[in-house]
């Protein structure tokens, strides 16, 4: 029997990633189809219940849902657990909901693994303090940088995410004047609306890598990094990719491969 997943949203209809584990399950044989869900605000946990009733094992969640996703899951992991936040849940055959946040590996492996940008020993700034920020804080610091700062237009919102991880900095925009990083990486919403983050021209310290969450074309911030002496400028696209297969393999138990995913996407 063909196993159902799933991502859930709203906006949901612009997602890669029923194309990205289509090709996953091709590529590792397994039985399974992937679909879209569009939930409505307010419908989230309806929507659920209904694809659950229907045999659904599983779903990836995307905006707005993953602070409800982490309210829906009945168990959870300790990386979804520090990020309060849910990208994957897993419906287990005892009834249990596991939710999960693939999202921060997502991000390193992508920085590290196919940008082949250490970042053990970096000083490393990340842009926003909600769901995108904390969600891939923790596997950020487990690759022991130099230093990880949090900058926010509202400070308290990035002092709140330094209470739970006690080792980053948190300040605003305005206290970056003067400091540079190797990293510098875009986690808030600005580049949806085509804004910027009012970044100093010097936060790019000499060979320093451009990060922007986004993707499908050029935001405000890569052209800006750019223009301001970034070695290195990338979108989010690999990140995509590199959570899905993180999901899929705590859905299905097999690790895929994401580079010829990744490359194909890149030529589409």
């Amino acid at each position: 029997m063909t196993d159902r997943y799933a991502v859930i949203g709203n906006p949901v209809e612009h997602s890669k990633s029923p194309q990205i584990h289509a090709e996953f399950a091709r590529q590792t044989g397994q039985d399974l189809v992937y679909e879209r869900i569009l939930a409505s605000i307010g419908g989230f946990e309806d929507s659920l219940d209904r694809f659950r009733a229907e045999g659904g094992r599983g779903v990836n969640v995307t905006v707005p849902f993953k602070e409800d996703a982490y309210l829906y899951a009945t168990r959870r992991t300790q990386r979804a657990e520090l990020a309060r936040a849910v990208n994957t849940l897993h419906f287990l055959a005892d009834g249990s909901v596991l939710g999960d946040t693939t999202d921060g590996v997502g991000l390193v492996r992508d920085i590290v693994g196919n940008l082949g940008v250490a970042l053990r020993g970096r000083r490393i700034l990340l842009m926003g303090a909600g769901g995108a920020a904390r969600g891939v804080i923790g596997p950020v610091l487990e690759e022991f940088p130099a230093a990880l700062a949090v900058a926010n237009r509202s400070v308290d919102r990035a002092l709140v995410l330094r209470e739970t991880f006690p080792g980053i900095a948190a300040s605003g925009y305005d206290d970056l004047h003067g400091q540079c990083f190797d990293v510098v990486i875009n986690a808030t919403s600005g580049s949806l609306n085509n804004e910027l983050p009012p970044l100093p021209d010097t936060v790019f310290a000499s060979g320093a890598l451009a990060y922007d969450m986004m993707y499908g074309r050029e935001t405000p911030f890569m052209r800006f990094a750019r223009e301001h002496g970034a070695q290195v400028v990338a979108d989010g696209l690999g990140m995509l990719v590199e959570q899905a297969a993180e999901s899929f393999f705590v859905w299905r138990g097999v690790r895929p491969e994401t580079a010829p995913v990744l490359s194909g996407l890149r030529a589409a």
